[in-house]
């Protein structure tokens, strides 16, 4: 049951005293994620593998999913749920398309400052996953990047814990969405890696 405080012409002592933080002590989540991007970095592919069997219980050999199986997940899926992604990726693709903004310049003063929009030369995209299969994100994060000329989309989604794969609508919303790369990696081995 949550407490309610009423904490108006409360300052000071008196306030941080009602508004508990936690204890620092111990290996909280930042040290944790740091210990992961560590291990990455030191062990690449081999590291990689054994965090994802670590935190989704899942060992594969081949974190990689080739265009065969985007494709055959696309043709595995129902029709209408096919259909569904290709008008949410157009509408995506319309949004962000109407977002792109055209070199602009604005002279001050006799100064001129001119803005311009470049796209990095690679995107990692993250979808969550293991116990659903979030499409949408996939659509959400990957097109927009494609939009914007990044010449290199990855994206990551943990396997699924039973399967050890990831789920077919998810892998078909990259299909349709054009992912350059798709590995079944999950959580901050897969950040890391994409760094």
């Amino acid at each position: 049951m949550l407490n309610r405080l009423d904490l108006r012409g409360r300052t000071g002592d008196s306030l941080v005293a009602d508004l508990p933080r936690p204890d620092p002590a111990g290996e909280g989540p930042t040290d944790a994620v740091r210990s992961i991007i560590a291990q990455v970095r030191a062990g690449g592919d081999a590291a990689i593998r054994e965090l994802t069997e670590k935190f989704d219980g899942v060992d594969i050999a081949d974190s990689r999913v080739s265009r065969q199986e985007l494709e055959a997940a696309l043709g595995a899926i129902p029709a209408e749920l096919a259909d569904a992604l290709r008008e949410a990726a157009d509408a995506v693709r319309e949004f962000h398309v109407a977002q792109l903004r055209d070199d602009h310049t604005v002279v001050r003063g006799g100064i001129t400052v001119t803005g311009r929009s470049v796209p990095v030369d690679r995107a990692g995209c993250y979808v969550p996953g293991g116990r659903g299969a979030y499409p949408s994100s996939v659509l959400m994060t990957v097109i927009p990047a494609q939009v914007a000329g990044v010449p290199e989309i990855v994206l990551c989604v943990p396997p699924d814990r039973e399967t050890g794969k990831i789920a077919p609508s998810t892998l078909a919303a990259a299909a349709i969405a054009g992912a350059d790369e798709v590995r079944a990696i999950g959580g901050a081995q897969a950040i890391a890696a994409m760094a």
